[in-house]
């Protein structure tokens, strides 16, 4: 729960949740340009949304060979499941468990930080293969095709940074969460830049709420300003050549 000046943010239903934020960007100084902004590009939201549940089909059809090694390589390296969820925040607050590749021990978050720092030794040996090539956001599709999530769009945060948001923050909630997003692309080696951090003394919660994490909503917020079908592209063009880099 996060206290909005008058407007209380509550992640359960979609329909609470959109009345009660859908007033607050309407009417607050800081978000109110951003939710001109999209309400303006309506028709390329929905264009949106119909290529984001055409493509995750696809996509899921055409890896479903790589899906299916990918877990039985994970589920022989280590103990523990296949695939690793936790609660986000996507569009107008609305929590969702995003699904991915568990890269990392069994229980990881209880036994460090959310946020995943140098050459964490909680990754296993097949996590840090995967997590070279981002095959573990490949999941993901199943969260897009359900809905939760888009191609592009701000990558969702768990609720407990989303309760550290300045209200210009709370645009990014205007758009569905992304698998990737400028920020992604700016920030592909986060971990290296929170252990450098770290090193001057920051917990890594720490690094990343006051340091990190407002540097990418730049990025953020720039992608709510600048919305529209054709930058969607050129993300997910920019980020198959960084992965490949």
């Amino acid at each position: 729960m996060k206290n909005m000046g008058n407007i209380i943010f509550i992640g359960d239903t979609m329909t609470r949740v959109e009345l009660i934020t859908r007033e607050f960007f309407k009417k607050n100084e800081a978000t109110s340009k951003y939710f001109q902004k999209i309400e303006s590009r309506k028709g390329e939201l929905f264009i949106k949304f119909f290529m984001d549940k055409f493509l995750a089909f696809i996509l899921l059809l055409l890896l479903s060979p790589v899906i299916v090694i990918l877990a039985v390589w994970i589920k022989l390296d280590s103990k523990g499941p296949i695939f690793y969820r936790q609660e986000r925040v996507t569009r107008y607050g609305r929590i969702f468990r995003i699904f991915k590749f568990r890269t990392m021990i069994s229980d990881a978050d209880k036994v460090g930080s959310l946020v995943t720092v140098g050459q964490d030794n909680r990754i296993t040996k097949v996590g840090h293969i995967i997590r070279k090539y981002r095959l573990d956001e490949v999941p993901q599709l199943f969260n897009v095709l359900m809905g939760d999530m888009s191609f592009v769009g701000v990558r969702p945060e768990v609720q407990k940074y989303v309760n550290q948001y300045t209200d210009e923050m709370f645009a990014t909630l205007l758009l569905p969460a992304g698998i990737t997003s400028p920020a992604s692309i700016a920030y592909k080696d986060e971990d290296i830049v929170l252990e450098e951090y770290c090193s001057q003394g920051y917990s890594p919660d720490e690094a990343y709420v006051q340091k990190v994490l407002p540097e990418k909503m730049k990025y953020n917020l720039e992608y709510i300003r600048n919305f529209g079908i054709i930058s969607d592209f050129k993300v997910m063009i920019d980020t198959v050549i960084k992965v490949i880099k």
